[in-house]
């Protein structure tokens, strides 16, 4: 017995030492709290929830050393709620990204599968809201029109990314609209790098997809993932930050094109009349995180958003001012209490939009204000 024991002790330590650049990692991270939310549809509402500052996600991700500089690598990430366990973006069970790919220590990475645009990966890290894994959802600019807290991901895809040269580091995307006969109906494209020089970081992103709002469930984005359903959205902007001791401080600006706007998706309502003309944002914001402590910190933003939109009684030009500030206690390197306060005004212009903080049901007037407490714990 002791022998067999011994044997097979032996045999599985050969195989870890032969297998030793190898590896699979499980991670994640649990974000449960409460909030208050000041203007519900006319009511103040205190609720129970999952993700109210990062989204809840879990994941798996892999390498396999084949050589040269060479690896196989894969990442599978599920989205989900803490509160009653259930699926999200809409039910997959690897919602946030799932793909295989080759990836090189000079040449940079080709992944294929479903995964995060270019504006995604270089530009929003510089935004308070993409400054968490899995953004952070009480500060996304109105409705998310710039993709910034990573609202839709692009299934399909296959996507190239740099490999870090002096501190530049760029890439490309092509979502595939897997239509026969509508190559571009329900496709997506995005380009994007960056410049870190150790004190200043620099960023841009672009992103097109075309003929979102057709009926080819198939292609580049899944339609109810989308706020809106447009023939065309054009993101594009660019942003720097300055990282000076315990401090960061940030300006990031985009701006959102929707040609053919067609209707409004999931729980955020524009409230005005479709009438297939289309829509522009554009978006500054202007951030900052100081580090007290190693175990405190304080981070805020304040963004404007200026928009033109068509409806049936004519052009309305909304305008937004959003105020979010985060404070940050970590009891350990992976577990931290934060509370969050996001306030918005809208002076709508006769559209008859309401205050509607990312991720809350709009205000039935002109300002709302989103208190949001919980715990994190990574693993």
């Amino acid at each position: 017995m002791k022998k067999t024991f011994l044997v097979a002790a032996c045999a599985a330590a050969w195989t870890c030492a032969a297998h030793a650049q190898d590896s699979v990692t499980l991670y994640g991270i649990i974000d449960a709290g409460l909030s208050f939310n000041s203007n519900s549809g006319g009511h103040n509402v205190v609720a129970a929830g999952s993700g109210n500052v990062t989204g809840s996600h879990w994941g798996f991700k892999g390498r396999e050393d084949l050589g040269g500089g060479t690896a196989a690598i894969f990442q599978l990430e599920s989205g989900f709620s803490v509160m009653n366990g259930t699926l999200r973006q809409g039910g997959r069970m690897f919602g946030f990204q799932s793909y295989v790919g080759l990836e090189n220590a000079r040449y940079g990475a080709l992944t294929l599968g479903r995964q995060y645009d270019s504006v995604v990966d270089y530009l929003a890290p510089l935004s308070f809201t993409g400054q968490h894994p899995g953004g952070n959802n009480l500060s996304a600019h109105p409705y998310d029109n710039d993709n910034l807290n990573n609202s839709f991901r692009v299934n399909n895809a296959v996507k190239y990314a740099s490999a870090n040269y002096g501190g530049v580091k760029f890439g490309a995307l092509y979502g595939f609209s897997n239509e026969a006969g509508g190559f571009d109906d329900n496709r997506v494209y995005s380009l994007g790098a960056s410049y870190d020089t150790g004190s200043l970081l620099f960023a841009a992103g672009y992103l097109q997809a075309n003929n979102g709002g057709s009926s080819n469930t198939n292609g580049a984005i899944t339609l109810t993932e989308r706020t809106f359903v447009a023939a065309q959205q054009r993101i594009y902007g660019a942003g720097v930050n300055w990282l000076a001791g315990n401090a960061r401080v940030g300006f990031v600006w985009t701006r959102t094109q929707l040609g053919g706007l067609d209707t409004i998706n999931g729980a955020n309502s524009l409230g005005i009349a479709a009438n297939g003309e289309g829509a522009n944002f554009s978006n500054y914001e202007l951030n900052a995180v100081y580090h007290f402590t190693p175990s405190f910190s304080l981070g805020g933003e304040y963004t404007y958003t200026q928009a033109t939109m068509s409806s049936a009684s004519g052009q309305h030009h909304p305008r937004w001012h959003e105020v979010s500030v985060e404070a940050d206690y970590y009891l350990s390197k992976r577990t931290d209490l934060y509370t969050q306060v996001s306030w918005q005004h809208i002076a709508a212009d006769g559209s008859g939009l309401g205050a509607d903080v990312s991720g809350q049901s709009a205000s039935s007037s002109d300002q709302q204000t989103v208190v949001g407490v919980g715990i994190r714990h990574r693993f």
